[in-house]
């Protein structure tokens, strides 16, 4: 069913309660684990509030809603589900500052988020679960489905440079590196390839695959599994020679489709091979290929958006603290240092 990206905003928050609410009587409450509607008791309002936000943040400025949804992703896969990527350090040494992270937007819209939760419900609702929902108001405001957000993490106060870059799979990984990348958060393959799908929304800079279209393999060559047509159009944007342009132009990882969360990528990467070396790396193994397939030919999204919100709840539950582990701090992106 179509809509408009931007729903009326009563609408949208009458049904973000309903739904929290029906989902969370499903599931009566139990002591430290994450929940849907873990905030009934204490904050009900809070994913209203963060939806509320979420709504004019994106209105604002569509382009981050793929930044608040990789947050998540990267949050998740370092140190768990805990808001560190969110903390900062003077000495340069915090998540945020690796390499992976330093083109990472986002972080006022969760502090913004934060504040005005803040002056509502305070010392309440968790940085991490702020990032959590905020990845799911992105994806559905980007057309993309609606689903339940587990709640209840609390927050971490270590945050380590050298984490994520350890942890995170980097743009140029093979299919082998990407799985043992997701199995050490005991993710499968078919979570790997929905959660891929991400990639449906949002852009990168040119260093992120420039290895892939001129040192594939250090010998100055191409990725003879890229798209020839394809390759040329990334050619054109992103030159051998560059002089600092590369750092400034910005690529769809979905062309045509960039903002909007739908099936388009899996038809992108079936076809070309994808933007980044790990999206043209799902070819290369049989059940995630066969999921690329069926996804690229499907008639509908919902069998996908299923399996994405599936995927989505399981990674928020990696590693996360709860009950008296952590803390739930005032501001989000405090100094460790």
């Amino acid at each position: 069913m179509s809509r408009e990206r931007w729903p009326p905003l009563a609408l949208a928050l009458a049904v973000a309660a309903a739904v929290v609410g029906v989902l969370a009587a499903a599931s009566p409450r139990a002591e430290a684990e994450l929940q849907v509607g873990f905030y009934n008791a204490t904050c009900p309002i809070a994913e209203g509030v963060v939806f509320a936000e979420m709504h004019a943040i994106l209105h604002e400025d569509p382009t981050l809603a793929p930044s608040l949804l990789r947050m998540h992703y990267h949050d998740c896969f370092v140190q768990g589900c805990d808001g560190s990527i969110l903390l900062r350090s003077r000495r340069g040494t915090a998540e945020r500052d690796a390499t992976p992270n330093r083109s990472m937007r986002g972080y006022d819209a969760i502090e913004r988020i934060k504040a005005r939760l803040e002056t509502l419900c305070p010392l309440t609702v968790s940085c991490a679960d702020i990032i959590a929902i905020a990845a799911r108001d992105a994806v559905y405001l980007s057309k993309g489905p609606w689903y339940g957000v587990e709640t209840g993490r609390r927050d971490g106060n270590v945050t380590v440079a050298e984490y994520a870059e350890n942890d995170l799979a980097p743009p140029d990984s093979n299919i082998v590196d990407v799985k043992t990348f997701f199995s050490v958060k005991s993710l499968t393959a078919k979570d790997i390839v929905v959660l891929f799908g991400s990639h449906s929304i949002g852009t990168s800079h040119c260093e992120a695959f420039r290895k892939r279209l001129y040192n594939f393999t250090g010998a100055m060559d191409q990725d003879p599994s890229l798209d020839a047509g394809y390759a040329r159009q990334l050619r054109k944007l992103c030159p051998r020679r560059h002089g600092g342009r590369g750092r400034r132009t910005k690529v769809p990882m979905d062309p045509g489709s960039g903002f909007t969360f739908d099936l388009s990528y899996y038809r992108h990467v079936l076809a070309t091979g994808g933007l980044f070396q790990s999206d043209g790396s799902l070819l290369h193994d049989a059940a995630t290929r066969g999921y690329v397939e069926r996804m690229a030919n499907a008639s509908s999204p919902d069998e996908y958006y299923r399996d994405f919100a599936a995927a989505m709840v399981k990674m928020g539950r990696t590693d996360v603290l709860l009950d008296s582990l952590g803390e739930v701090r005032a501001t989000c992106g405090v100094f460790v240092d």
